[in-house]
């Protein structure tokens, strides 16, 4: 009897495990395996470049800034190197202003005395002038403030104002005010204004003042309250009473009285002094200037002081006068 062929199940049970678990190994490769990784790298690169363009153009600002910096850097230190300079120079000045000042004080040691030996080379009295002298024949004809000569027939005061005049020397300014006035018996003009130019009596600029007993009242009565703005420089008015009242025809004196110099340079104010108050044929200047220095005061300091000096002694020199330093 034929043996009958055993039928087989092509779709067993065993075959579909199998399938089924080659489904599976291909879902865990595809679960295993990044495919998203080419994108999400694209991705990085693009940003990493915006960074480094924003990076770049960062880098370019701080440049830019550090340039500024460099400049203004190189900028600050070239004025300190021109401050320092500059201090060295003052403080060259300072030093040799106080041998100066120290020098002045050992000579003023030596006088001990406000009416020193300071009479200077007298001018060729006018007619006028041998009129009152004749008057007045007992007074001496050089009579203290310091041997200031009384020659001139015009005179003109110029008082500082400042807070350390006012503060600390005014009743000895009124004072020698008065005695320079009680000098002159009789002058054909008088005229006051304060360092800066200002006028005593306001409107009387490029007159001359009538010298009367009640005029003279009038400026010792005014001058006890009179506090003009002054910047502490006789130049200003130096320059103005030249400007104003130089004559060849007219013998003007002008009596400067002050404590300070706050001027930028002294050889700047000769030359200016000297080309207003140009001499005649004869040499001699018109206008004679007298200046009275007064010490520093409390708490101030000697450098404007001592310039002070400094200049008016020049000045008085260059101008026929003469230069009396008040002792402390």
């Amino acid at each position: 009897m034929p043996r009958r062929r055993r039928s087989v199940e092509v779709f067993s049970l065993s075959f579909l495990d199998c399938i089924c678990c080659g489904f599976g190994a291909i879902i865990l490769l595809l679960v295993l395996t990044d495919y998203a990784r080419p994108a999400k790298i694209e991705a990085s690169r693009i940003n990493l470049q915006a960074q480094l363009r924003n990076l770049q153009q960062q880098l370019q600002v701080i440049r830019g800034e550090s340039d500024d910096l460099e400049r203004q850097l190189q900028g600050r230190v070239e004025t300190q190197q021109h401050e320092r300079q500059k201090l060295e120079h003052l403080s060259g000045d300072l030093s040799s202003q106080q041998g100066q000042y120290t020098a002045s004080k050992q000579e003023a040691a030596v006088t001990n005395t406000i009416e020193a030996e300071l009479v200077s080379a007298r001018q060729k009295l006018t007619t006028e002038m041998l009129r009152v002298l004749k008057d007045h024949a007992n007074r001496p004809a050089t009579e203290a403030i310091g041997g200031i000569p009384i020659d001139s027939e015009y005179i003109i005061f110029i008082i500082d104002t400042s807070a350390s005049m006012t503060r600390n020397h005014w009743d000895v300014n009124l004072a020698i005010v008065d005695e320079i006035l009680g000098m002159y018996p009789h002058v054909k003009g008088l005229q006051v204004m304060n360092d800066q130019g200002t006028y005593m009596f306001a409107g009387t600029k490029g007159a001359w003042l009538d010298d009367t007993p009640l005029l003279r009242a009038r400026i010792r009565a005014t001058a006890k309250g009179w506090h003009a703005f002054s910047q502490s420089n006789p130049v200003p008015g130096m320059e103005e009473a030249i400007r104003t009242y130089w004559a060849l025809d007219k013998r003007v004196s002008v009596f400067v009285l002050g404590d300070e110099f706050t001027g930028d340079s002294i050889q700047a104010a000769l030359d200016s002094i000297g080309r207003l108050n140009k001499p005649d044929a004869n040499g001699r200047r018109p206008v004679r200037i007298h200046a009275i220095g007064f010490p520093e005061g409390t708490g101030m300091s000697p450098f404007t002081n001592i310039r002070f000096s400094h200049l008016m002694r020049l000045v008085t020199e260059q101008n026929n006068g003469t230069f009396v330093g008040l002792l402390q």
